[in-house]
């Protein structure tokens, strides 16, 4: 007799990673603030790193202008939260003419609640042709908290 257990995964089987786009190649990024010991390399480039943080409280933004206008199919965001209790908001944006306008993919909000809830990772199915920028808003603190932005990851895939 045959038998298989259902929903078991093959010993050689391994998860696929996305193939995430060099944004150190195929693009510039802006900031409107970073504090030296989290700079945006960290949460844009793959490999371990401290990710990014603001030099101070209030809403940031992270721009990634792209040399050449790509294709987007997915957007990864993780963040962190270690210290504090805070609801953040953070906005995704899209402009297919250099900056001049956006289109919003998603704007979302959530809590963090350390040490419980400390981590938040999103990821979206996109269908985006002609990207020329990314635009990633973050209000670190919807009630006007003195807590900064920060970011643990954000990634783009064109597959």
């Amino acid at each position: 007799m045959r038998k298989r257990i259902i929903g078991s995964t093959p010993p050689d089987a391994r998860p696929v990673e996305r193939e995430w786009l060099d944004l150190d190649r195929l693009a510039e990024v802006e900031v409107t603030s970073e504090d030296p010991g989290h700079p945006i390399e960290s949460a844009l480039l793959p490999g371990p790193g401290p990710g990014w943080r603001a030099a101070g409280p209030g809403a940031q933004t992270v721009r990634i202008l792209f040399d050449r206008p790509a294709r987007v199919r997915r957007v990864r965001v993780a963040f962190r939260e270690d210290s504090r209790s805070r609801t953040q908001e953070f906005a995704l944006r899209w402009s297919a003419d250099g900056g001049r306008s956006y289109r919003e993919v998603v704007r979302q909000q959530f809590t963090f609640s350390p040490p419980g809830t400390a981590g938040e990772v999103e990821e979206y199915a996109a269908d985006l042709d002609g990207v020329t920028a990314v635009e990633l808003r973050i209000v670190p603190d919807v009630s006007g908290g003195d807590a900064r932005a920060s970011l643990e990851q954000l990634r783009l895939a064109a597959g």
